[in-house]
């Protein structure tokens, strides 16, 4: 089934936060450029740390399917990137990849079988967690696209909710909205960049568009703690990311339900 976040003020409205982390400071820290082993071991320790677990454990307890003492939540393989559509890319900039690096997700697995994913990202503090979303997306898409183009770049484009593969010059898509946006053979890396320029190009940080605080748009800096994180101005669908997350770990970790909607052009 097609999973998504939900738009970032109605997530944030929405969800519950759970307190898992001392409070980080309200200004982004730009995440590393490529992940290496000791930016793997420092999302796992964050992942595995008695706190998380035990938030975990509420986290999965919340709705009644299993209980709090059962819950018994573990950390399985390796925490994986997640990369976003890059504001770089879209606005041009010579030598910009396609995506940049978001956070890593570690896979959380109840002891009934319910899967989250850990989203943790470098902040002031350190690397920590800084969100919870159900289900499996960014594992079945990291191999989704490892199968289709080994060794390409997975990544996301959160203002359609669409996943893709990028290697060389090709974009392949992985999911149904990413097969709407490029078709389903893909595209060259110069037409997913006209596409997106088109698009987002009105939309980057500094823009009108993002100055209004219009959703779809992309956002740099940091939102208030609380319920104004829901309206950073031109926050992106995803309630997360290197503005967005950064502003979940000041205000504590959000539970970001995921679920289908009909989809609209962003």
């Amino acid at each position: 089934m097609k999973k998504r976040l939900h738009p970032a003020a109605a997530a944030l409205a929405a969800c519950t936060v759970l307190l898992l982390a001392p409070q980080a400071a309200a200004a982004p820290v730009p995440q590393p450029a490529a992940v290496t082993a000791e930016s793997k071991a420092a999302a796992a320790q964050a992942a595995a740390a008695p706190d998380t677990l035990a938030t975990l454990s509420r986290f999965f307890a919340r709705e009644g399917k299993v209980t709090l003492d059962a819950a018994r939540p573990r950390i399985e393989g390796e925490a994986v990137p997640v990369s976003h559509l890059s504001p770089d890319f879209v606005a041009g900039k010579a030598g910009a990849p396609v995506a940049r690096l978001e956070f890593l997700a570690s896979k959380a697995v109840s002891s009934d079988g319910q899967q989250a994913a850990l989203w943790t990202a470098r902040t002031a503090a350190g690397w920590q967690v800084v969100n919870i979303a159900t289900g499996d997306d960014e594992f079945r898409y990291a191999r989704l696209g490892a199968a289709k183009l080994p060794g390409g770049t997975v990544f996301r484009e959160p203002q359609i909710d669409a996943w893709y593969v990028a290697a060389g010059d090709r974009v392949l898509p992985l999911d149904e909205d990413a097969e709407r946006a490029v078709g389903a053979g893909g595209v060259t890396l110069s037409a997913y960049r006209a596409r997106v320029v088109k698009a987002y190009g009105d939309k980057l940080p500094g823009s009108a568009y993002a100055k209004k605080g219009e959703a779809g748009g992309y956002a740099e800096a940091a939102a208030e703690a609380g319920g104004a994180a829901g309206a950073a101005a031109g926050a992106p669908v995803v309630a997360g990311g290197v503005a967005g997350g950064l502003a979940l770990a000041a205000a504590g970790v959000f539970a970001v339900r995921r679920s289908r909607r009909g989809r609209s052009p962003a």
